[in-house]
Parts: structure tokens; sequence; C-alpha cells
């Protein structure tokens, strides 16, 4: 048995050793006399063997040594929460009652919670008695009771009450740990390494290299430490060590003690937050990074330190971030209780702190800390370290640096490439100025597994260490994973198929990514290589990652054939890795010329620089010969800075006027990107001075730049982003920049040129996008726009590039700017924050979404289906292709019908081809057809399918496949009977063998089974159903496809709930029904018929009935509903359905399987989740825990909404539910109370109370449900709803059919509110005597002549007010007391006029349209158009100067052209929707109405858009005015009444005024209906 013995404050009282419990006894009961020892553990220690060992050993060896003493045992409550007062007060008395005095000796034998909380008993009772610590956790043995920290927790933080009391001795026996579970032994671990990163770099890398032997032994079920004892006794020694001479210099924490709490500010902060669900080390681990993240932002700390010390950490299994996915499940739905503002809180009363002012422990590299003491730190600096977005403020000119010198981080290309001529070579070689970033350690990661070579660190992780074994890699058990790592991915591709086969392992090598990874293309490469012997799988999308690799296989060699004008990088992985094939390889690069030659150009010089030389062929052009070798590896290589990262410093002195040297990179770099100073930067009017070595730039004044015609940017393709954002603010005239030679662009991270034209616009700069390029038009650097925080400023898509460009370009904004996914610069430049901050004297701002605040943008980046082609599938006569048809026109893709492409592959049509070939093989063409155009048109196409294509099972697979790579395969539907009727007459295609009825049920379940959205089609017996049907697809296809994103409702709304077991019989009433709901729900449980047809066509129903959301449930008998708790399959089918038939929300129960509940959330994509409990027993009362961990479990899921139903016996339950209420605010919450006795908690409920109608039989309704009315009125009279008085103001306004409609609205309701006339011509008269004087103001209606004057009196105005100039709406600003608020809803009356009457949507076609006159209400309907999608608005007027002035004073954008002369007229484009706001009680002047009725000729013959033209006239009388009807009878156009224009601007006045959707229909008719 070897003991190790410290010493600490001048004695060897720490004695650290495996399996020393003899030791112990014999050296306390020898050394420390005493009448009574006390050993105190706690209920888990106290049933282990090592325990029960000490325990016996003390009892028998007592008995020898000391007859005359006593043995006391005494065991507590384990875990941090019984490490309090009440505890401790608990083991005191029990001293007291034994009768203990002052010479008692306690042993406390446990982890840090029985040393913490032990060593305060000793140290308080009687004074202080002595006391042993024998830590059993990794944690205590190496922390807690080292150093004489004692103490307890208060509910206000951890470690608050203590004292400093030295143990008589520490005993750290390791054999204690083989107790230990796997999750408590990597939490010790991370101690471990702290003290090692801040004390000793040698310990440090031998715990790098002990992390994966560690892991394996600590894994296993029943660890074996005796394997790992050496090096486990000293990694334990080790730290102690060197806690003990930090606390034998500094006992009391007056200085370098606080040293040891690296890590421990935030670490600490976290965990008070998270205990107990996670643990102390955890936390620390994470606080240790976000600390060191510190010290590199404060310019402090290296970016390879961090890198080192994340690595290490995550290689013992220990959380670096707090959105760990293990950590997340670890710690649940507290997750979202991790704020910023609740973490400084937590930061500022930590015991080390100087008042409150936080202090950190700042590091200096591995092993050394800053200065040796803690430092003070802002909370400012914490915050931006704490979250992953930033807010960037304006580069302020007396603060940013004249001058600056950079050197950026080493080259990825050039690491990358490094790393695998390396390991492939044959020697060691040293690697210095090594990229540390996410790509890299990727790549090491993969070499490491692969067995590639020996790596390790010098100079303090500065230098890798790279050993190759000549090429000789095998295969390993795990997948590579690398991220979102192109430049690995495509490298590794061909390393894999050099991979030998190891006996121990898989004869597969799998390379995968994350995501974005998985769309990225790697198919000529994969072709390549196939061609030439190896034998690689796609696992998922065709021509992307994730891919399997057959081992053993090699590379043939000869000539291979290779596509480059995607990417060079597929041509360098070829060429590293052809050495090594069986013969010399030529390789010769088909297609045209390459992209990025410079690329190519830079692999052959590295490869030279480790032997092997590559000729270029003589008579081939794009032709390469690489001959059959082995790598010599040099024995030193340094990489050169990443140019490409240089162009962002060199691009904000241009921006900034500022100078910047960037010493280590100039004309002599083997990096393209190195000419961008010269080529780019230089002609744009910046001064440039070049050496071979070395690049400065200074920029022009602010606001000098000037734009650059053209420039081709394929040297330097990476760079462009950098180039677009500098040309963001060049401007000179209407001279724009065009960048081209950058199509490689497009399959990066992201679609950079896609990416940066959408970014740019936030800004207020527009830019479209060339072939192959992008032209930007520049805007003065004052115009610039400040993108809104709200709508989540600028996105990056997680690309390094997007992020560090438009970091730049916010800095010139005179707002700050959000930037999300900081941390995505890692990928590159970790540092570049810090450069930006510590370098250039930016102000940074972290900034954190409110948990609570819905973030519809990133749920719509998330998961928005963009420009992915989109699969439709069904039986024939399902409205394929009419449909296809209206999905393609909405969203401008292109169709392709594959029976056709078939049709032309094959040469015949379907018919002869199947007779003349037979079925089967029409399926097996059909099936390749398929997989190619899945691959071939995967964007931008709507691809509509044969009927029979589930029928193969390859093509089925390719379907899923299509939908597991994040695709939308649509299944389209209708009326079975319909289907039958329609195909019996069809006889262009092939009858079917079987009845289509039986073809029908062969292929249902093959229908669902490949598709993850359904759309139903109802029955069309008219043109305006057809209509009906096209509006209500049109809906659902900007739902599935995240276009529109329902919002989770923030004011009082309500839902009515459907009880019906067939929609049907109930279709013509469900607008009355549902008067002023906000949703519908259909309660699927109570459906006749459970078939997923039928429900299908319920939801068909409602989506032609009514425009309303749809909440869809299934509720079980254990919650109150019909459906069956046993039928799990049926239950997860029906909704899943709900889901595929994209409903706008989906109820599941809380009680359901968390499987179950796990793949709803899963697919649910843009459906919104309301998770819900109900308790149908009665028995449970709101004080009940069983509430809030049901509240808790709906957040931690990430529900949408949470619903928690409850049942009132007594009145006394609302209150108590109300109380309730108050604690839930992580998530929006529906909850109300069953019963007759609960109708106060459903008037009370906020959001989306469920409601009845009088037109529902009684017999259907559920107990205690109110309707709408009742409720509004209920919560009036209990003064929730305050009487209010609206007004209409103008003059004059006698015969205004405003209040009648409003009046109507608010009886309907239930509403305390009254709407009347004020005639007046004096706004300031209306302003003084109805907002100011009239204590119960609501709101007013304003109309001419005071729509322009009112607005002197308005605070705030909407952009459609400030846009048109006028306003016709004024409401109370809310929380702004005599504060107004003018919005302008003419252009709503007019929009929404066109879209009632079924105009479909223009989102995406070449539809124009046309206004005539020019008065105000001309100004609205130009805003109209223009939302509502026109490309061009042409107007016409009898005085042109008024037209005129309209176009002038609106934006550019908005494509107003005025017609005055008939050549004019004549040469326009079609026009599809016309607004006339011409009076009609007066003739047209004959020129004009003849330049009219040609425009309204040629729209009807075009019919552009796909639909037969719509004209509105404004007009209200008469109802048919003299143009409506030339416009009707002469030219058949569609006409709108202009009393729809006042009814529906009327509707969005309403809900402006009050909060509530008005009933359509009582409106309507109290217009209407004079």
């Amino acid at each position: 048995m070897s003991i190790h013995k410290v010493s600490i404050l001048g004695a060897e009282t720490i004695h650290v050793g495996y399996g020393i419990q003899d030791h112990i006894v014999e050296t306390v009961l020898t050394q420390k006399a005493s009448s009574t020892y006390v050993i105190i553990t706690d209920t888990n220690m106290g049933r282990t063997a090592p325990f029960a060992k000490l325990h016996a050993k003390f009892d028998s060896r007592i008995k020898e040594i000391r007859p005359e003493s006593r043995l006391l045992f005494y065991s507590v409550s384990p875990g941090e929460n019984n490490k309090n007062r009440e505890t401790k007060a608990a083991v005191e008395d029990f001293l007291l009652q034994q009768g203990c005095t002052r010479d008692t000796v306690i042993l406390a034998v446990g982890g840090g919670v029985i040393g913490d909380m032990i060593g305060f008993v000793a140290a308080t009772f009687m004074r202080g008695v002595r006391v042993v610590q024998i830590p059993t956790t990794l944690l205590a043995m190496v922390d807690s009771s080292v150093g004489g920290k004692t103490a307890i927790d208060t509910p206000l933080g951890k470690n608050f009450i203590g004292a400093f009391h030295q143990p008589e001795f520490v005993f750290a026996d390791v054999s204690f740990l083989e107790t230990l579970p796997t999750r408590q032994f990597i939490n010790g671990m991370a101690e471990v390494v702290k003290t090692a990163a801040i004390w000793n770099e040698e310990e440090f890398t031998r715990l790098e290299n002990f992390s994966k032997t560690f892991l394996d032994v600590v894994s296993k079920e029943n660890p074996d430490l005796r394997s790992i004892e050496p090096e486990l006794v000293k990694t334990v020694l080790e730290s102690i060590k060197v806690k003990a001479f930090v606390v034998s210099s500094d006992e009391k924490e007056a200085g370098l003690r606080n040293l040891l709490n690296f890590g421990h500010t935030i670490g600490h902060a976290i965990e008070a937050v998270l205990t107990p669900q996670a643990l102390h080390g955890e936390c620390v681990s994470i606080g240790m990074i976000k600390e060191a993240e510190l010290a590199r932002y404060l310019g402090v700390l290296p970016p390879v330190a961090v890198a080192r010390l994340s690595k290490c950490l995550l290689a013992y299994g220990l959380p670096v971030t707090i959105d760990d996915k293990d950590f997340l499940k670890k710690v649940g739905n507290k997750r979202h209780y991790v704020e910023i503002d609740t973490l400084l809180k937590k930061m500022a009363i930590d015991k080390k702190n100087d008042g409150s002012k936080i202090r950190c422990v700042i590091l200096e590299a591995i092993g050394k800390c800053y200065q040796l003491k803690a430092h003070q730190v802002s909370k400012q600096d914490l915050s931006f370290v704490l979250t992953d977005e930033v807010l960037v403020h304006p580069f302020e000119k007396d603060v940013t640096p004249a001058t600056n010198v950079i050197i950026p981080p080493g080259s990825k290309s050039i690491s990358n490439r490094a790393l695998i001529l390396a390991a492939l070579g044959s020697g060691t070689v040293r690697i210095k100025n090594l990229l540390h970033s996410d790509d890299t350690k990727h790549m090491l990661a993969a070499v490491a597994s692969l067995k590639g070579a020996e790596i390790s660190t010098e100079d303090n992780g500065e230098t890798i260490v790279v050993s190759g074994r000549g090429g000789d890699l095998v295969t390993c058990d795990e997948q590579l994973y690398l991220g979102n790592a192109g430049t690995a991915s495509r490298f590794l591709t061909t390393v894999a198929s050099l991979v030998g086969v190891n006996p121990e392992s898989s004869e597969h090598v799998i390379l995968t990514g994350n995501a974005r990874m998985q769309e990225r293309p790697i198919g000529p490469l994969v072709d390549a290589l196939r061609a030439n012997g190896s034998e690689i799988e796609y696992l998922n999308r065709e021509g992307s990652l994730p891919l399997k690799v057959k081992a053993g296989k090699g590379l043939k060699g000869g000539r291979i054939e290779l596509a480059a004008t995607i990417s060079s990088q597929y041509v360098s992985s070829i060429l590293m890795g052809a050495p090594y094939a069986k013969e010399a390889v030529t390789l010769s690069l088909v297609g045209g010329k390459p992209i990025s030659q410079l690329y190519i150009d830079m692999t052959i010089d590295m490869m030279k620089s480790f032997g092997i030389n590559v000729t270029t062929s003589t008579t081939e052009e794009y032709t390469y010969h690489i001959p059959k070798g082995t790598y010599v590896n040099p024995k030193e290589y340094v990489i050169e800075s990443d140019a490409s990262s240089a162009t962002y410093p060199l691009a904000f002195a241009a921006l900034t006027g500022t100078t910047c040297t960037v010493p280590n990179i100039g004309s002599s770099s083997l990096q393209g990107d190195a000419r961008f100073a010269v080529d780019v930067l230089r002609p744009m009017g910046c001064k440039v001075e070049q050496s071979a070595t070395s690049t400065t730039v200074t920029g022009p004044p602010r606001g000098h730049l000037r734009p650059l015609p053209h420039v081709d940017m394929e040297p330097m393709t990476d760079a462009f982003l950098t180039a677009s954002v500098v040309a963001a603010v060049a401007k000179d005239k209407d001279q724009s920049t065009s960048i081209t030679g950058i199509a490689n662009q497009r399959v990066k991270e992201c679609d950079r040129i896609a990416a940066m034209v959408s970014q740019l616009s936030k800004f207020g700069v527009k830019a479209n996008e060339l072939p192959d390029g992008i032209e930007i038009h520049g805007v003065d650097i004052d115009d610039l726009v400040t993108p809104s925080t709200e709508k989540r400023g600028v996105k990056t898509y997680d690309d390094h590039r997007v992020a560090m460009s438009f970091s730049l370009l916010a800095g010139l904004c005179k707002q700050p700017v959000l930037i999300q996914e900081r941390s995505c610069t890692g990928k590159t430049w970790p540092g570049w924050w810090d450069t930006l901050h510590s370098k250039f004297k930016a102000t940074l701002d972290g900034y954190e979404l409110p948990f609570n605040v819905e973030d519809v943008t990133s749920l719509a980046e998330k998961h928005a289906n963009g420009s992915k082609s989109i699969i439709v599938i069904g039986m024939r006569a399902a409205g394929k292709s009419t449909l296809s048809k209206w999905m393609a026109s909405f969203l401008n893709f292109k169709l392709l019908d594959l029976d056709d492409a078939l049709e032309a592959k094959v040469g015949t049509d379907i018919r002869s081809f199947i007779k003349e070939n037979g079925w089967e093989e029409f399926r097996k063409q059909e099936a390749i057809l398929a997989k190619e155009s899945f691959s071939r048109y995967s964007d931008g196409y709507v691809l509509s399918t044969g009927g029979g294509i589930v029928e193969g099972e390859e093509a089925r697979e390719s379907l899923k496949a299509y939908i597991k790579s994040g695709g939308i395969v649509l299944h389209l539907h209708r009326d079975l009977d319909e289907t039958v009727e329609f195909l019996s007459a069809d006889t262009t295609r092939p009858a079917y063998v079987d009845e289509i009825k039986e073809v029908w049920t062969r292929r249902e379940q093959w229908y669902h089974e490949c598709s993850n959205y359904h759309f139903y089609s109802s029955h069309c017996s008219s043109e305006l159903e057809f209509k009906h049907l096209r509006e209500s697809f049109v809906r659902y296809l900007k739902t599935i496809t995240g276009l529109q994103i329902t919002q989770v409702p923030t004011k009082r709304s309500v839902y009515t709930t459907l009880p019906f077991e067939d929609l049907t019989e109930v279709a013509g009433s469900l607008e009355d029904i549902t008067n002023g709901s906000t949703a519908v729900e259909l309660r699927v449980d109570l459906l006749k018929d459970y078939s997923k047809t039928f429900v299908a066509d319920q939801t068909a129903i409602l989506r032609k009935s009514i425009n309303l959301p749809i909440i869809y449930s299934v509720k079980t008998e254990s919650q109150g509903g019909k459906f069956s708790d046993d039928d799990i399959e049926t239950l997860q089918e029906l909704l899943q359905l709900g889901i595929k038939l994209g409903v706008q929300y989906l109820e599941v129960q809380l009680n359901f399987l968390n499987e179950l509940l796990e793949k709803v959330f899963e697919t649910k994509k843009f459906t919104r989740i309301i998770a819900s409990y109900v308790d149908t027993t009665g028995s449970l009362k709101w004080s009940n825990v069983e509430w809030k961990n049901r509240y808790n479990q709906g957040v931690s899921l990430n529900a949408d909404i949470v619903k928690l139903v409850g049942y009132a016996s007594t009145f006394q339950d609302n209150l108590e539910l109300e109380t309730f209420k108050s604690t839930c605010s992580l998530k929006p919450l529906i909850a109300y109370n069953n019963g007759e006795q609960g109708k106060l908690s459903r008037v009370l409920n906020p959001i989306l109370t469920p409601v009845t109608h009088a037109l529902i039989p009684t017999e259907l309704k559920e107990e205690g449900i109110l309707s709408a009315p009742e409720i509004n009125k209920a919560y009036a009279e209990i003064g929730g709803l305050t009487e209010k008085h609206f007004w209409i103001i103008g003059h004059p306004v006698g015969h205004s059919r405003s209040p009648p409609l409003h009046n109507a609205a608010y009886k309907t309701l239930s509403l305390p509110y009254v709407f009347d006339r004020f005639d007046t011509s004096d706004a300031e008269e209306a302003f003084k005597k109805l907002i100011k004087e009239d204590k119960n103001f609501g709101g007013l209606a304003v109309t001419m002549p005071l729509k322009v004057d009112i607005m002197k009196f308005i605070d705030e105005l909407s952009d459609s007010a400030t846009t048109i100039g006028a306003v016709n709406t004024v409401i109370p600003l809310e929380g702004k007391p005599g504060k107004y608020y003018g919005d302008n809803t003419d252009w709503v009356g007019i929009t929404n006029s066109f879209i009632r009457n079924k105009v479909p949507s223009l989102d995406n076609n070449q539809v124009n349209g046309l206004v005539i006159g020019g008065g105000g209400t001309s100004r609205a309907a130009v805003y109209a158009l223009h939302k509502l999608g026109c490309k061009k608005i042409y107007m016409v007027n009898r005085t042109v100067s008024k037209v005129h002035e309209i176009r002038d004073s609106f934006p550019a954008e908005f494509g107003i052209e005025v017609l005055e002369t008939v050549e004019e007229v004549n040469s326009s484009e079609p026009v599809s929707l016309v607004v006339s706001c011409i009076p009609a009680d007066k003739p047209i002047e004959e020129q004009l109405l003849s330049n009219i009725e040609s425009l309204l000729s040629r729209g009807r013959e075009a019919k552009q858009g796909g639909f037969t033209p719509y004209l509105l006239d404004a007009s209200y009388k008469p109802r048919e005015t003299p143009l409506m009807k030339i416009a009707s009878e002469k030219y058949q156009w569609n006409v709108v009444p202009g009393v729809e224009m006042l009814i529906n601007q009327g509707e969005r006045q309403f809900e402006l005024h009050t909060g509530f959707t008005a009933p359509y229909k009582v409106i309507y008719d109290a217009v209407v209906n004079e």
C-alpha cells in the first residue's frame, strides 16, 4: 500500500493512496486521541462496501487501541438540497444528545456536501472541535476537502454561511471512487482540469492524453479502477498538491487562493439556477470556457488556449456550453431560467467580490493566470461572453484607432491540407500557426480516429506535432462527425477510400455532418472515386453526406476524370490521395475551366513541400500527373495566416477611413485572397501598399468609397462577402458594383449569394443575384438603415464569413445592430469578436431574446422550405395537375410532370409503353427517373408524379429519402367516388387491372408512409368553389412552407370548439358559429370515423367554410375525451396526420408516452403545439405541486402553449387558480376550471379560451362552457372591460355607415362600447373635445377632410399611414398615457376586398395593377396593390400632375408608372387588378375612358397570373357604378363594389380599436342592409 503525503500549512496532513482504510483508522486512532469519535456520512454512502469496511475497521481497532473511547455513527439524507441549516442543526442536536465534548473528533465521510456541512458543524460545535475529512467523490478529494472551507447553503445562494476550519487530516482513498456513478466521476474531473489549467501546463498535457483511457474505464457498468490506479492516484495527487500550495500561501483567500475560483464566477451562478439537476463540476466546466472566452475577449488569452481547454473538457465528457444536448436533458425546463440578468445578479453576490463589483480569474495561458489574482470585470463584457447574439454598436470616430496591426489566424485552406498531408506522410512534422477552429478540430479528430498519425502538442498548444504512419490508416467504430466543415468532408472522402480494415472494428468508414453539411454537394467527387474502384454509398440524400465508404478497396489509379466547376476542393482531395493509388494517377478536370485554380495550385505546391511532385500535362488542358509515392514529412511546416480572414480588418480600414496592416500576407502568398486589397479595395478608393509579405490599407474619408463597376473574384471567391459589405456604402450616382466568378459560393455553408442579397436589404441596400455573382447598389453611408432588433437583426446562416462581413457594416449604422449566432466565426477566426473589441475598440453587447418572447423569425429560418422542390403524389384524378399548377404559380417554381418526362425519355406514351413492355418494366423506369429527378431538380420545382409511383419499393425509398433530407412530399387526395367517376371516363391512360377502390386500398398506407404533408381537396361544383379551393390551398402552402407562421395570441382571445361527429351537417353555419373567435377546434376524438380520409375531409370543410387557424385535438378518455387511451398506434397516426394536414395548432396531452411526445415535437415544424393536462377527477387543488410539474413539463418540451384544466367545486378554486397563474411566466398559459363553479376562471383566462355558440346543441356542450359574448359581458361586469367611446370624425358624416358597422359588432360580442358621429372640419376641435376631454375615449375613425390634419396630434404612425400620408384610425398608445397612434386601414379595405373575392396570392406572379384617379384614396390604392404583390403599378388620371406627385412621393420599389399618352397605354404590360378612385356620379372624360377600356381589354385577354382580372370601384354609390358595368359586361372582368372596401377597412379598424376579431357577416349586413 503506497501512501503519498502532501504538506499543507506546514504539516503533512493530506494522505493519498488506493485502498488505505487501514492507514486511515490507524493514523486517526494513534495520532488524534479522543473520548469520542463520530463518523458522519449520508445514507447512500452508508450502504456501500468501502464504507462498511472502514466502519468495521474502526469498530474493531478502537477496542484494541483506545478501549476507553467510544465510536458513534450518524447519517443524513443525501444531496445538495440537504446542505442547509436544518440538517446542520439535526447533527448538532445528535452530538449534544450523545454528550459529545470539545475533545470529540468528527470524521466526515462523503462527498462535498458532507465535507462542507460537517466541517461547518465541527467549526461551530463547542466553538470548534477536530474534524477529519475522508472524501469519497473525486470532486471532494481534489477540491472541497482541502483547504478548510466549510459552509451550508441558503435559499439566497450557495455556501454563504460558513467558516474556515482546517481539518486534522484529509485522507483521499481513491478506492472509494469505485462506488461513484459515472456522471459523478466525470463531474469531479472539472476541478482536476481547472487546477492544471491555472497552474501546471505539464499536468494539463498529461490529462489531455489520459482522457480516453479514463472515460473508457469509468463509463463501464462495473469500472475496474485498478487498471488505471497509478494514473488515477496521480490525477488526484497532482491536483491536491496545487491546492495545498495555494492554501498554504493564502489560507483565508486574501489573494492567491482566489485563483482556485477559475470558472466559478460564472459556473456558480449557473449552478445556483440549475441545482440540483446540474452538478457542480458540470457548471464549472461551462464556467471555465466562458471565463476563458472572456480572457480571450479582453486580449489576454490566445485562442489556441481556449480551444485546447474546450477540447480537454469535452474529452472527459463534460459540457462546455449550457446548450450541450446531454446537459439540456439533465436540466430540463430549468434551462429557461438561465438568463443574463439572473446570472449577473448571482455573480454580484459572489463571496470573492469587492462589494457588488464582479471579480473573475483571467487565464493568461494553459498553466498560468494573469497577474496571479482575480480581476474586476464589467457586466457588459460578461453579458457578451454569456450569449451567442451580439449587438454591434456604431464605430465611434473618436475611439477607433487611426492605425492598427492585425495578425489573422492560420489559413483554413492551408491548415486542412497540411493535416491531411502530414497524416498520410511518414515521419514527424511540427506544424506551427495552425488554425485552431471547428474545421481543424474535426479534421484532427478524424485523423486520430483512423489511427493515421500520432498527434500531440508543444509550446502550450501552439505547435501541433504529427507523427505520420505513411498512409497506414484503419477503420474505427465511431462515425466521423464533421459538423459543417466542408473542406474536411471533401478531403476525408478520398482519405476514407484509402483506409484499411481494422479486424477489431467495422469494414466501413462513415462520414457525416450537421444538417447544412448534409445538403452541401459532394457528388462529382464521389462519382470520380467510384469510377476508380471505391465503393461509396449515400446514406441519406443523393449527392451529399452522410457517406458510407467501404474500407480496403483503395484507388486503382490510372486516369481519373473529375468535374471541377463546382468546387476546387474535389480536385485537391484527389490530388492529395493520388500518390497512394495502386498505379500512378492522371487527373483530368472535365466540364470546362476549373473553379478557384489558385487553390489547386496551392495544393500542388504543398504536396511538393511534402515530397511529391505533381506535373501539369503539356498535351491536355487541366490535366495533372501524380506519381506513386509516400509523403515525407518535413521537420517543420509554418501555416500562413488566412488571407480570406485578413480581408475583414483590411475592409474595416476601408470603411472607417483608418489604416490597417496585416504583416504576414503579401503578394507572394499561396492564397488568392491575398489579392483582395489590390484588386478590390484599391479601385474603390483605398490606398494600398503591398510587399511580398505584408499588406497595408488606408481607407478614404468615411463615405467616400467608390463602386467597382465589375470585378471577377474567381481567384478569391470567399472574399466576395467582404467586398459586398464595402460595396454597400460605395455610392456614385447610379453606378453599381458587380462581382462575378463566385458561383461556388452558392454551395458553401449556405447559399452565400442569396444570403448577402437578403441581409443587405435589411440595411436598405438593394442587391440582386447574377448567374455567377451579385450586383450591389450602394447607398450613402448616412442612408444605411439599422436592421430591426425586434425582427431579429442579421441572420448569419451559421456561416462564419456572413457573420464577420456584417459585423463591419453593422458598425456604420446609427444604432446598434443585432447579429445572430456570433460563435459561428469559430470556424476560421474564433477570436474575431475579441479583435473587433480589443484592437478596433468596438463596443459590443451581448443580447438575449427573453424566453417567453416568441421568435417567429428563427422558427421560419430553421424550418422554412425556401426554394427546395416539392414532390406531389396521389391517385390519378386527385387534382395533382391543377393543384401543382397553382403551387408552381404561387411559389414561382417550375412544374415538371414526371409522367410527361418519362414519355419523353422512352419516346412513346405510357399506355403504349406498358402494352409493349409490361407494368414491371414501367415501374422500374418510373423509379429510375424519379430518383434522378429528385436529385437533379431538387431546387425550384414542383415535381408531379404518377399515381402509382408508390407501387415500387425503390421509388418509395426515394420518396422517404427526400423527406429525410428535409424536403416536402405532398400527398393530394379527394373523395374516392369522384375519383372513380373521373377515371372510368379517362381513356388516355391504361385501365387498372384491379378495381379503382381496391387500388386505393392497396396504396393508401404507402401514400401516407411516403409523404410528410397531406391536402384533401373538397368537392367543387362551381367556379366560386374552385376559387375557394385555390385560396385555402395557398393558405395551406404558406403554412407548411413557413411563409406564414401562426402567431400565438398575446391578447384576450377565444376559440370555438366544435363537438360534432360530422361537420358536413353544420358547414353552412360555421361562419356564424365562430363569430368573434381567433381559432376553431376540430375535436377529432368526437368524429364518427377515425379514418385518415374522413379526418382530412373534415379539415377541408373547415378551410372551405371559414378562414381561421385550426386547433386539432384528439382527447383520450383519461383526459375527458372519447378516444381510447389504449390504442396508441392509431393515436400516433392521427396526431401525425394533424401535422401533415398543416393545422396551425395541435393539442397533445402531457400524459402521453414520452416516445409519442418526442415524435410529435420532432416533426411539428410550423404547427404550434398546445401541451395540455386535464384533471378529470376534480381532486387536484391548484396549490398541489402536480400542476407546477405539469406546467414545467410543457415548458421543458418547448411547447408553444401550455393548457391546464382543473375542476371547480367551490368559488375559491378560481381564486387559487389566479394565484397559480401568477407563478407561470415562461410559456403562454391557458388555464381554467371546468364545472358550473368554474365559469369565472373561463372569464379570466387571457388567451384562447374555448367557447361555444347558441347554434351548438346544449347536449353537446361541456359543463361550464360559455359563449364569446357571455365571456365578454361577464368580464365587463367585473371591470375587465370598461366603457369606451368611439367616434367617426369629418364632414359630412351624417350618413356614414361606420357607426352601424361598429355598434352591430359591439352588440353581437357584448362589448360595453359605443360608436358615434362627430361632424367637424376642425381636427383641433375633435382632438380637444373627444380625445382630451372624454375620459372614456377609445378611438377614432377619421374621414375627409381630416385624414391629414389629424396627423399633427399623433405621436406614432404606422408604416402605412406614413407612406400613404394620411390617417383614418386613431387609438391611445398602450402603456403611454396621453400618447396616440395613427394608422391607415383604407389599404386593408382594398386588399381584403380583393382577397375575399378570391384573388389568388400574387407573391411570385408577374401581375401588374392600375390605379385610376389622383386623390387621397389613390394613395391607399397604390399601397394596397404593392402589398398584394403587383410588380408594376400604372396610374391614369384626367389631371396628370396629381398622379406624378403621387409617384414621386412613393419609394421607387413600388414600381409606379404614369400613363399619359395612348402610345404609353398601348405599350404598357397587361394589368390584372384595377382600383378606381374617381367619383362615380360624374361622367368619365372621353380620352381617359378610352385609355381605361384599352387596359381592361388587354388585361382580360392576357389573364396574367392565371385568373380573370378584377376591378374594385372605391365609390360606394351606386352599388354598381358605370365603370363596374363596363368592366363586367363589356370585358368580362370580376368586379368588387366599393361598399366592400368600407366593410373590410372597418373590420381592421374594429380590431385596432378593440383587440377583438369582428364578426364579418354581422358588419356586412349592418352596412349593406341600409
